[in-house]
């Protein structure tokens, strides 16, 4: 049995919540397309996203550790698929659009440079007076403007659904383009989710590495009232080994945990809400998507202890001492000799502007790409 893209269209109708967006009903593309037979518009837009070069550097861009470390830690492309099974888990159990949430999951850290956060504030700093940097901004440029893959238009050509979810993926935004997604009201369901499956998603990761790495150990971890109840939930004692397969077992219990109380918590508050509709619900002076106060309360003590011990280690900043040197010595570099940039960002200069160009360059830059840069230009003995 073939099922065509009207056919799905007409799953959707049957199986998604009144809240959920339609593909059907979506407010389209700027550039008008004749749609694909046997997908739906959101399904056309993952995608292409798939299929960008953004999308696959992000196997080389830092999550926490930098990627020669190790080839068990996360990077950007497997916290971001992360994100989308999760998003997914979520969005169907609510009746939401998976292919839409999924979407926004694949496409939320496509803007990304090299280095993680520790990346993203130092371009920020070094183009305080450009307009600054921001990674969500950057992706949404990425799928609009610098992914040149069609003859037609820049950019992917995306929904205005994917778009918005985009612009409008963090609970609280300020970004500049969301000016075309009227930012008085706020993202539609699927957007929400895929914020809440990006924290979840690497608040239990990064937990995971840390363990796994030794950066953190089981000790330190005593009294926090997550890893507490995770750890009674399995049957593990404060004094049993914690091996590889327990560990495991851990972090799945710590995901499933804080999936269950997040699906729990939406349909709580969309119930109390009383909203019957995709733009009844993003009228309300409030976001659907959380976790219950019990939840964010332990959460943010996860957190807390993250932020402490695990990327306040004195390891990591050490390498974000040594990324933040990276960036800025290559950013200098090209702007006091914009002839040593590759030919093609060049020609963008009298286009953008020569400090937008270095910064989209180092922007779309992997983390041993940029080492590699910096060692041809800094390094004698290695060739340009």
């Amino acid at each position: 049995m073939i099922f065509t893209r009207q056919q799905l269209e007409e799953l959707e109708d049957k199986l998604l919540a009144p809240y959920g967006i339609r593909s059907k009903d979506t407010k389209g593309r700027g550039h008008p397309e004749d749609e694909p037979d046997y997908r739906t518009v959101f399904q056309r837009d993952r995608d292409r996203i798939l299929h960008t070069t953004a999308f696959r550097r992000l196997e080389y861009k830092t999550q926490v550790f930098i990627n020669y470390e190790g080839d068990y830690y996360r990077t950007r492309l497997t916290h971001t698929l992360e994100v989308a099974q999760i998003g997914r888990s979520v969005a169907r159990a609510l009746g939401a659009n998976e292919d839409l949430v999924e979407t926004i999951c694949l496409a939320h850290d496509l803007g990304h440079p090299p280095f993680g956060h520790s990346g993203e504030r130092q371009l920020s700093r070094l183009m305080i007076d450009h307009g600054g940097f921001d990674h969500n901004r950057h992706s949404f440029r990425i799928v609009t403007k610098l992914e040149n893959r069609y003859p037609e238009f820049d950019g992917l050509n995306l929904t205005w659904e994917v778009l918005e979810g985009i612009v409008k993926h963090e609970t609280e935004y300020d970004i500049s383009d969301a000016k075309d997604f009227d930012p008085s009201l706020r993202g539609h369901l699927e957007a929400q989710i895929a914020n809440a499956a990006d924290e979840l998603a690497y608040t239990a990761h990064d937990l995971d590495d840390g363990l796994r790495s030794g950066l953190i150990t089981p000790d330190q971890l005593s009294g926090i009232s997550l890893w507490e109840v995770i750890n009674e939930s399995i049957g593990r004692r404060r004094t049993d080994q914690l091996d590889d397969l327990t560990r495991h077992r851990l972090i799945r219990r710590l995901i499933g945990i804080e999936v269950t109380d997040l699906i729990q918590s939406i349909d709580r508050m969309i119930r109390r809400s009383n909203v019957r509709g995709v733009e009844e619900l993003q009228k309300l002076p409030y976001n659907v998507v959380g976790f219950s106060e019990d939840m964010h309360r332990r959460n943010r003590e996860l957190k807390d202890f993250l932020f402490t011990n695990l990327y306040n280690h004195f390891r990591v900043v050490r390498m974000s001492v040594k990324a933040e040197k990276i960036i800025q010595s290559l950013y200098e570099a090209f702007i006091n000799e914009p002839a040593i940039l590759p030919s093609q960002f060049q020609k963008s200069i009298d286009e953008i502007g020569l400090e937008e160009t270095v910064c989209y360059y180092i922007a779309g830059m992997t983390d041993r790409y940029a080492v590699d840069e910096y060692q041809k230009l800094f390094d004698p003995t290695t060739l340009p």
